[in-house]
Parts: structure tokens; sequence; C-alpha cells
């Protein structure tokens, strides 16, 4: 599979040891949508990238992989490119009086490599899901053989500030990309704390549950259904994309 734009140099900055100046800053759910689109398209149809705003408009409005739906038109797509333009996530490419084309700068501005951004991406089309599940979405940009392999990943994304983890680490957990607004990134936090409050103590013994043994074999069984999901999912897209809008 071909590439998108090459991964930023290392800086002075991270040569010396300095910790490097962080570019990105929160996005509203358009703006999200438009890189998240942009990366993904990069990545998956590299022969139609950069994208055209009709394209992108398409993107932003595509039924799979896509998480909430969207329809959005023309004016709010445009309003947003410029908005992502001026604080350097998006650049316009224009030449010869054809058609403007846009691309984005990710890279760079998030601070991040190949995968890294495959993930991150993966988390603006969609939201916050499992690490079963990202793994398996994500894979459809950037090799991620396994659930093992994604782990390293997801440590550097989140020490570097771009994931947040809903829910503790371990089977099932839930994590989601920290490009949400202050107050919507808040909301998705204690909405998750809420539910686990509400759940029962796993930790308590329940009358009617299943044995320790049954228990993790069922836990095993909805990871793996959660990553053919994924997969199912990956392969939609990807006819999708084949048949076109």
């Amino acid at each position: 599979m071909s590439m998108d734009s090459t991964p930023a140099p290392i800086s002075g900055a991270e040569i010396s040891g300095a910790a490097p100046q962080r570019k990105w800053q929160p996005m509203n759910s358009i703006q999200r949508r438009i890189v998240g689109v942009l990366v993904e398209k990069a990545k998956t149809t590299p022969e139609q990238y950069p994208l055209t705003l009709n394209s992108l408009i398409t993107g932003c409005n595509q039924k799979s992989n896509r998480d909430p739906q969207m329809n959005v038109d023309g004016e709010r797509v445009e309003t947003a490119i410029e908005e992502l333009r001026r604080i350097g996530a998006v650049i316009e490419l224009q030449s010869g009086g054809r058609v403007a084309k846009y691309k984005h700068c990710l890279y760079e501005w998030l601070g991040v490599d190949k995968v890294e951004l495959a993930v991150v991406a993966e988390l603006l089309l969609r939201g916050e899901q499992t690490v079963g599940e990202l793994r398996g979405r994500a894979a459809r940009m950037e090799p991620i053989a396994d659930l093992n392999a994604l782990k390293p990943v997801l440590q550097s994304l989140i020490q570097k500030g771009l994931v947040v983890e809903l829910t503790p680490e371990g089977r099932g957990q839930v994590v989601a990309h920290a490009l949400y607004r202050p107050q919507e990134l808040d909301e998705l936090k204690v909405r998750y704390r809420d539910a686990a409050v509400s759940s029962p103590d796993e930790s308590e013994p329940a009358a009617g549950r299943t044995s320790s043994g049954k228990s993790s074999a069922i836990d095993e069984l909805r990871a793996e259904v959660a990553e053919l999901r994924a997969e199912v999912e990956s392969l939609r897209a990807k006819v999708a994309q084949l048949l076109g809008p």
C-alpha cells in the first residue's frame, strides 16, 4: 500500500533533548472529520490524493467507517478548511488555474510517525473505541499485526497527549483521541467514569456469575468478535472505495 506524506525530519530540539513545542490544538467536529478523511484517503487511495473540495465533502459524508454520520455542505467544509489552514494542519495546492486540492500536514503538526497517524486518524473518523476494534480498523491504513504491536503505539500517543484512556488498561479497554474541544473531552470522560461506577464491581462475587474460567473464555471470544467486526468494516470500506461514491 502506498504511503502518504513523508514524516517530518527530526528537529534540532529533539536531537538536543529539549521537548519540541506542541503545534496541535483541539478542533471542532467538522475539522476533525476533514483531517481524518485526508489521512485516510492519502493512505488507502493515494492515486486520488490530494483531495478536491468535492472529494472532501464526499469523504466527510461517507457512510462506511464514520461515526457519527455527517451531512455537511460545501460552505461548511470550506470554512473548516480555511480554519485548518490558519492553524497549519492543512495546506492548499493550486497551480495553473486548476481546481484547488488539499493536503494534510499532520506528521509535523502532531509530531507522529506513520502508524501513530493511522491510529489517530481512525479515532478521528469513528470516535472512541476498544483497542481491539482500533487495531483492526487502523490496520487498513498501516500494518498492525496484533494487539501486542498496537500497545507501544498507543503508549507513545498517550505520552504525547494525543490519546486518552477512557477505561482501565486490559481486555476491552476503550481509548479516544485528545483533539476534542475541552468540554467535549470532559463530557466523554465523565460518561465512561459514570458507566464504570454504575456497573457491577467485578471484584465482588455475584449470584449467577460464571466461573472465572468461563468468564475468561467469554472475554476472549468478545475480543475476537470485536476484531472480526473491525476487519469486516475494513473490507466494506475498501469495497466502497473501489465502487466510488
